[in-house]
Formats: structure tokens, C-alpha cells, sequence
């Protein structure tokens, strides 16, 4: 008996032994082995569900190998690794914009950018400066106006004539779908008359936008290579690393296939293909196929679809259920009808598609999750589950708040895009009313019946900084704090809430929570770097702070003129 207990206890003893070589050789191997990147000094952030918060952070490779306290992971230097001291700022995962077109973008950064001008004024001097300064080119070309700038005659040719008259002058609204153009323009594309005043108003929607762009000369494949460079080194910027591409193409896809064979790429890209009807099997079968070729790739992926519903509230193009305000029963018409609509969702929901679809108006919003509740009836859930979106989401009736939840359809939300509508008189407010008005991006009730948020930024209808959309989404003001105490209040959110719903949340929008959109050991090293600590400034601080460092799979990609030592 006593000699058998003696072998017990011995080989108790050695298999403790084992277990602890086990654990220090765990813990040497981490220390001992490579350490290519440390952050320390820092209010990391890591939109984890545990603990949200720590002093730093070591890299090796492309992934995160430790978060910790500042003596913890500085422990882990070796001479070999490159420190980057946070000087106390935040430190967040890397922002996934869940709607962007980074092609425009780029294409519209080498144009006239009109996207932050808050006058007509204000317009002409950058339109001016451009065209001295491109005078080899035959059209003036931008992007980025709205509405707010103008009057209530909107624009007109007569302001662009006074700037430009020998060459046509074509320049696209902030989400891209109207044209202001000067005389030269008007009388190329044979657009005499508009029934009024005998002449062509230089303000084009529609077919006539259509008639103008066709003149316009299309940007060469290499262009539009060139443009998806330029965007992801703007969007480096401003601390972006993933990109949900909304409404890509066939032609997109061959373009990503070309830019990820150079060793400059440095996105992480999730594509949702556009689709309109008739959807016949033929064409379901070919996205099938590039779906099959693209994967889960960390880098550039497919998986999703993309419907567009209606307009914007502002231009009058949304779908309301009751109608806008001086319009008569004018409700606006979806472009698609609920039949069209729910044979592409529920035949791509069967097929395992995730589907997004671009709804602004609450009568949009509806007939979108109407046709994503036929689809969770009729279908068999999909072997990745349901991940199903509706974008903009500008306006929700309160009978449809819940459905979000009940449904587990995504809200993805851009914030931004409210400032430009935070004023009583505002054309977004006039078109619908002020009790109507009240809802407009309704986040917090949306997050408050379970709904979950993503945000993006429409870029380039939107500018691509997440600060100014983390701003909005937490003070519900325009940057520069107006209107005092914030446009419906009630709305606001607290500050993790935004950033989960810029990173964590973003990520699970597009099934990549595995991988990415938290600061956790594992997880890919795709880190943002800020120049003050957030988490303890005043909200109204978000809409000035500045990226000092953006990261991507764990090489700096950019730092700023002024950013902080590295060693």
C-alpha cells in the first residue's frame, strides 16, 4: 500500500513538472521569440467583449501576440523591434468602413473635390483653382456638392459660367446620382430647354445626367488602378484598413485581382456585387462562381450582394410611407417592386449570399425587410448564417424598430450624414416635417431594441474620416458643436458603442469577426493610433482628433508629419 501511494505521488510530482515546463516554455517561447512592433504608452481600446482596456501592445508577424500593461509587454522588446511611443493617446483596431466606393473616391480626389465646401463661393474658388491648374484637361470634372450650399433654386449653370465658359463643366452631387453643369456642358449634351425660362437650368437628374455622362471621357482601366492607389493612401490617413465596398462589379473584381498582386496593397477589401432584376439563374450562377474564387481571404473577398432601393431624402428620391411635406400625396417611388425585390433576396438567400440593400426611406426600409422576413420563412438558414443588411437606414417607422432584432438584420448606419441635416430649416427636415424629421437616424433606438449597428461613410458621397462619424454618432453635432445641445439628443451614443460599430461590430457585418476588429492576441495586427486619449477629452474633441499612426497586418502605413518618436 505504502509503495503504491509512493507511485502515486511520484507520478503526481512528474506530471506537475511537465505541466509547468509546459507553461514557462509557453511563456519563453512568446518572450524569447521575435517581437517585430510594440505600442505602449497608450489607452488601448480593444473592443473586446472582457476587458476593454490596457497600456500596450506587441505584434509579431501580421498578428497581435500580447495585450497588456505598460511593463508587461515592454518586457517583451527586443533590439530588433520597432516601439512606437503613443505619448498617452488612444490606440483602437484599424476602422472598417462598411460603405465606401474606393474607386470614385480616388477618381473624385483627382477632380474638383467639393465634399467639405460650405458655400457657392466657396465652390467656385476650388472649381477656378482647378482648372488653372489642369488646363491640358477638356472637362472640368468633380464630385461632392449638396444641396445645403444652395438656395432653394439650387444650382445653377450662370455660377459655373462665371467661372469657366470656354470648356464643360460636369460636377456630380456628394452620393453621385445628379449633375450641375455650366452652358458649355448643357449645349455638347443637346440640353436646350427645361419648360420654365428657355434655357437649361445647369441642374441635371436622371436621363439628363445620363446624356451629360456619356459626353464625359470614361477613365481608362489604368485610371481607375491609379484611383484605387490613391484611395487607400487617403483612407491610411485616417486610420482605415478595411473597406466594404457597396455596388462593385464584375470589372472591380479583375481590378482587385491585378492591385493584390502588388506588394504595395494594403486593404482589406470585402465587395458586395450589385445586382438588379431580372435575376435569372444564369447570372446567379456566375456570381457563384466568383464568390468560389473569392472567398475568405483576409485581404479581398466576396460573399455579399448589393440592391439599391430608393434615393436620398434631400433629392426627394427616397421611398416614404406617408408623403413628403408639400408635395401633394407625392411618397416617392422604390425602383424596385416588392416582388422584384424579394425573388433577388430570397433566391440569393438560399443560395448563402449575404444581401444588402440600400433603403433611406421608412417605406424602402420596409418592403427591404419584408423581402429579408419572406427569405427566413421560405429558406433553410444557410450554413454561415444570416448576416442580411440594410443600408443608410435614414428614416425607420417605429412599427419596423423591432424587426431589426427579430430578423437579426443589420443597421448600417453613416452618421456623418446627418450634420449636413442638423438645422430646422435643413433640406432633409423640409422634405419630411419636423415629427417625421425626428427619427432621422434613429441609432439609438435602433441599438436600444437590439438592432446591430455598422458604420460607414458613403465615401465618397461622405468623407472617409471615422472621427467626424464617431463625432456625429456621440453629440449628434456638427463639427463645429452646432446645433447647441445636439439635433435629438436623444439619439446619441456612447462613445464604445460608435467605435464597436466602426471595428468589432463592422467586422461581423462582413464574417470576419475571427480575424479582425479587436485589439486580442491573434488577431490580425490592423492598428490605429491616435493623437490624444478620447476616452478622456470631451466628446466635442472626437471631430479635431488626428491619426498619428495607422498599422496594417503589422507594418506602419502611415504616420503623421508631426507623429511621435519611434525607436
Amino acid at each position: 500500500m505504502a509503495a503504491r501511494l509512493t507511485t502515486y505521488i511520484v507520478v503526481a510530482i512528474v506530471a506537475a513538472t511537465l505541466i509547468a515546463g509546459l507553461i514557462v516554455g509557453a511563456q519563453r517561447d512568446d518572450s524569447s521569440g521575435p517581437v517585430d512592433l510594440i505600442v505602449h504608452n497608450a489607452a488601448v481600446y480593444t473592443a473586446d467583449g472582457g476587458d476593454p482596456t490596457a497600456e500596450a501592445v506587441a505584434v509579431r508577424g501580421n498578428q497581435i501576440l500580447r495585450v497588456g500593461s505598460e511593463r508587461e509587454i515592454m518586457r517583451l522588446r527586443r533590439p530588433q523591434t520597432l516601439v512606437i511611443d503613443a505619448g498617452g493617446g488612444a490606440v483602437l483596431p484599424g476602422f472598417n468602413d462598411v460603405h465606401a466606393h474606393p474607386i470614385d473616391a480616388g477618381l473624385a480626389l483627382e477632380g474638383v473635390d467639393l465634399l467639405d465646401a460650405a458655400s457657392v463661393e466657396e465652390m467656385q474658388d476650388r472649381i477656378a483653382a482647378w482648372a488653372g491648374t489642369h488646363p491640358e484637361e477638356l472637362w472640368i470634372r468633380g464630385r461632392g456638392w449638396t444641396y445645403d450650399a444652395f438656395d432653394e433654386n439650387g444650382p445653377t449653370r450662370q455660377q459655373l459660367d462665371r467661372i469657366v465658359r470656354d470648356r464643360p463643366v460636369r460636377l456630380l452631387s456628394a452620393d453621385g446620382r445628379d449633375a450641375w453643369v455650366n452652358t458649355k456642358a448643357l449645349q455638347l449634351a443637346g440640353i436646350a430647354r427645361d419648360g420654365r425660362n428657355g434655357d437649361g437650368t445647369g441642374l441635371l437628374r436622371g436621363s439628363a445626367t445620363e446624356r451629360v455622362e456619356r459626353l464625359v471621357p470614361a477613365p481608362t482601366r489604368a485610371e481607375r488602378a491609379r484611383a484605387l492607389r490613391t484611395a487607400i493612401a487617403r483612407a491610411h490617413e485616417y486610420g482605415v484598413t478595411s473597406l466594404q465596398l457597396i455596388g462593385g462589379s464584375v470589372q472591380d473584381v479583375e481590378l482587385f485581382d491585378e492591385a493584390l498582386r502588388d506588394r504595395a496593397w494594403a486593404m482589406r477589401i470585402y465587395s458586395a456585387l450589385t445586382v438588379r432584376p431580372p435575376l435569372d439563374a444564369a447570372t446567379a450562377d456566375a456570381l457563384d462562381a466568383i464568390w468560389k474564387q473569392h472567398g475568405d481571404d483576409p485581404l479581398f473577398k466576396t460573399g455579399a450582394i448589393s440592391v439599391t432601393l430608393d434615393g436620398p431624402i434631400d433629392t426627394g428620391d427616397a421611398a416614404l410611407l406617408d408623403p413628403y411635406a408639400g408635395r401633394g400625396d407625392g411618397r416617392g417611388e422604390p425602383r424596385l417592386t416588392p416582388a422584384q425585390l424579394q425573388r433577388i433576396v430570397m433566391s440569393m438567400d438560399a443560395r448563402g449570399w449575404q444581401v444588402m440593400i440600400d433603403a433611406n426611406g421608412d417605406r424602402a426600409v420596409r418592403m427591404a425587410l419584408d423581402a429579408f422576413q419572406a427569405a427566413v420563412e421560405a429558406n433553410d438558414r444557410p450554413a454561415r448564417g444570416r448576416r442580411h443588411r440594410i443600408e443608410q437606414v435614414e428614416l425607420v417607422d417605429p412599427q419596423d424598430v423591432p424587426r431589426f432584432d427579430a430578423l437579426g438584420i443589420i443597421a448600417a448606419m453613416q452618421p456623418y450624414a446627418a450634420t449636413r441635416e442638423m438645422a430646422p430649416l435643413g433640406w432633409w427636415s423640409r422634405q419630411l416635417g419636423a415629427d417625421r424629421a425626428a427619427r432621422g437616424w434613429a441609432a439609438a433606438t435602433l441599438a436600444s431594441a437590439g438592432a446591430k449597428l455598422a458604420f460607414g461613410s458613403g465615401w465618397p458621397a461622405g468623407p472617409i474620416d471615422p472621427m467626424l462619424a464617431l463625432h456625429a454618432a456621440v453629440t449628434r453635432t456638427r463639427p463645429d458643436g452646432t446645433p447647441e445641445g445636439g439635433w435629438h439628443p436623444e439619439e446619441r451614443l456612447t462613445l464604445e458603442a460608435a467605435i464597436n460599430a466602426y471595428t468589432s461590430a463592422a467586422a461581423w457585418a462582413s464574417f470576419d469577426e475571427h480575424r479582425k476588429g479587436m485589439i486580442k492576441p491573434g488577431m490580425l495586427a490592423d492598428i490605429v493610433v491616435l493623437d490624444r486619449n478620447i476616452f478622456e477629452e470631451p466628446p466635442s474633441a472626437l471631430a479635431s482628433t488626428t491619426v498619428d499612426f495607422t498599422i496594417f497586418d503589422g507594418k506602419v502605413v502611415y504616420r503623421r508629419d508631426k507623429h511621435r518618436d519611434t525607436e
